[in-house]
């Protein structure tokens, strides 16, 4: 059964990472967004995490958590400063048309949002795979 498991862990967790992406950038003019696309990004890394162990996971992030949370925070804060530059008000996002696509600074703060919330979940699950590995 753990055969089974770590072996489609590994499509799961491809199929889990494009969702999230899929919902980051949905969630932009429809529901979803940078939380949820992040809780399903994390729920993807924690899957293989606990399939193949949290060394594996950790080199699938490339990066560490606690980094993609503060860069995420970054991120989320300065897609803020646009609007306190033109008219005053932080966090008044500037909205440019591109064909049929609606991009703004909006999305940059989805963005940031989903860093934050991948770091802040994957510092809370791989301290607990560790745990629990030992």
């Amino acid at each position: 059964m753990q055969i089974i498991f770590a072996t489609m862990s590994r499509l799961f967790f491809v199929l889990m990472i494009g969702v999230s992406l899929f919902m980051l950038f949905r969630g932009h003019n429809e529901p979803g967004g940078g939380f949820i696309g992040g809780l399903i990004a994390a729920l993807g890394f924690a899957l293989l995490a606990m399939a193949r162990g949290v060394e594996t996971a950790r080199r699938a992030l490339v990066v560490h958590p606690v980094a993609l949370m503060g860069s995420g925070l970054l991120l989320a804060f300065v897609s803020g400063l646009p609007g306190l530059l033109s008219d005053r008000s932080f966090l008044t996002h500037w909205w440019t048309e591109i064909g049929s696509t609606h991009l703004g600074t909006a999305t940059t703060f989805d963005i940031g949002v989903y860093c934050v919330v991948v770091g802040g979940v994957l510092c809370l699950v791989f301290r607990l795979y560790e745990g629990i590995e030992q």
